[in-house]
């Protein structure tokens, strides 16, 4: 029997841009099966401090519609042993950013006891979603219009 490499790339997706679609490309490179994780709008107040631009029907369908990704889950738990037990992948994708962090070194021990392989991509400095949100703040009048830059 062959065996399949199962691949998961966990993001918020919000204000999706060229840095989303850089990960799940590379990810997609890197396994026969992508499983994009699209975190839920609570999932991502907690990790974030504030809930995405786009709800997550419509982050689920965008990334659900990218041609590398094979199946979209929805992650609704923080613990991420917790999704892959869901899920059941053998490589998870992660930003850069997260490489010799604290959250970064458990999520290597936490799945080096399963036996996932954590794989970090370069991260998209001049594009992330934050700098979008910081954009549109900026856009966005105090009575919500949409002002002229």
């Amino acid at each position: 029997m062959v065996q399949h490499r199962v691949g998961y790339a966990p993001g918020v997706y919000d204000l999706f841009h060229v840095g989303h679609l850089n990960i799940l490309r590379h990810a997609r490179s890197q396994c026969d099966y992508l499983v994009a994780g699209v975190v839920s709008d609570e999932m991502a107040a907690l990790a974030k401090g504030h809930t995405p631009v786009i709800p997550l029907r419509e982050r689920l369908e965008i990334v659900r519609s990218v041609r590398f990704v094979d199946a979209a889950f929805v992650e609704t738990v923080p613990d991420k042993v917790e999704t892959w037990q869901q899920v059941r992948f053998d490589v998870i994708f992660k930003g850069d950013d997260w490489r010799g962090t604290e959250k970064g070194k458990k999520l290597e021990r936490d799945f080096a006891e399963v036996g996932v392989e954590v794989v970090y991509f370069p991260y998209t400095v001049h594009t992330s979603s934050t700098l979008l949100r910081r954009a549109l703040d900026v856009l966005v009048s105090r009575d919500g219009a949409l002002s002229a830059p």
